[in-house]
């Protein structure tokens, strides 16, 4: 009795009602979760607020965690626009926090901006050439992508662990696996409290804009993830785009862990990505891949992160808990896409 069909064409005006129905779907089932566990819905979401835009302490701490997914969210948005479907960030990320610790730990005597535009070039082109080892594979091999660039994140891994463990164990750690942390004109400025990533996020942003929309390269990666007949019957060097797109991928999600190493670890560990690179693809799919709307979405996903962790501490709610209702919350807001998509009609009955 019901069918599905395609919609032509989604106005702004459906867009909002599909994703505010989300929103309330979404804030009812949690509800409904955390009234089986016992609490007043009604406060724990309020502490959420309060847990993420609560302070000035909070809101800075908020725009921290949101950060890393803004920048690494149009790192993966420049593969995704072409349908390369990059699920490599975690790795390229802890690639870029290498590279930024091979010149902050070990090149000494550089005045202190040239020192940051030093790592922040080693940090980009490591994680750009890391996952262009990827783009190789997918156009002279056929490799799936998807497979490739995942199964490099625990190669990154195991190397950044390797390092910690061994050649790179810091030896006054009093025999604690760890690398030692940088120096400090190797770690970034703040202003206005916040570490200077939130205004190399805001360029980012821009450029990325810009790239996309007013370049010749952004035209040919749009065209490509259209169709790849199109983009050849438009004389697109199509391996050479892929290639090139993958590079500038890998490079921004480079420059996460450029921040992340210098401004927040303030050393090179395993734990510097943390998950950035597998969240980060949830933010940049809610955007539809657009980096104002990324910008937007990152702060209140890491709000959601950040009110999440408040109320564990609030309520004694246990991280898993804490982590189901954050899920139910992305999964509604993921599966609107489908409703924007599609159309449910009732198939009326044949009289015979």
């Amino acid at each position: 009795m019901l069918r599905l069909i395609k919609r032509a064409e989604i106005s702004k005006g459906i867009r909002i009602k599909v994703i505010i129905s989300a929103i309330m779907v979404a804030l009812l089932l949690s509800g409904i979760f955390i009234a089986a566990l016992g609490y007043n819905p009604f406060s724990v979401f309020a502490y959420i607020l309060k847990g993420a835009f609560g302070s000035s302490y909070r809101i800075r701490q908020t725009i921290i965690k949101a950060i890393p997914l803004l920048i690494t969210a149009i790192g993966i948005s420049v593969a995704f626009k072409m349908q390369f479907w990059n699920i490599g960030g975690e790795g390229q990320i802890l690639m870029g926090a290498f590279g930024a610790a091979l010149v902050g730990l070990f090149v000494k005597g550089l005045p202190k901006p040239i020192l940051f535009m030093v790592m922040c070039l080693s940090a980009m082109i490591i994680a750009g050439l890391y996952a262009l080892i990827s783009g190789a594979l997918k156009v002279y091999f056929n490799a799936n992508e998807t497979i490739v660039t995942l199964m490099f994140n625990y190669i990154a891994l195991k190397f950044i662990t390797f390092l910690q463990y061994g050649p790179w164990r810091d030896k006054k750690a009093m025999n604690f696996p760890k690398i030692a942390s940088f120096p400090k004109n190797a770690i970034l400025p703040k202003v206005f409290n916040i570490h200077i990533g939130w205004i190399i996020a805001i360029i980012v942003v821009i450029i990325f804009y810009l790239f996309m929309k007013k370049s010749k390269m952004g035209y040919e990666i749009s065209v490509l993830g259209e169709s790849h007949n199109t983009a050849r019957y438009a004389g697109i060097n199509i391996n050479k785009t892929i290639l090139k797109a993958v590079f500038i991928s890998g490079m921004l999600c480079g420059l996460t862990g450029f921040i992340q190493a210098s401004a927040v670890s303030q050393t090179l560990s395993i734990e510097v990505a943390g998950g950035v690179g597998y969240t980060a693809i949830i933010i940049a799919w809610l955007s539809n891949l657009n980096a104002p709307i990324a910008m937007i979405v990152a702060f209140l996903f890491a709000g959601l992160l950040e009110g999440g962790a408040y109320i564990q501490t609030a309520f004694g709610i246990s991280s898993s808990a804490s982590s189901i209702i954050q899920a139910l919350i992305l999964f509604c807001v993921l599966g609107s896409d489908f409703f924007l998509k599609y159309k449910i009609t009732i198939r009326s009955k044949e009289v015979a």
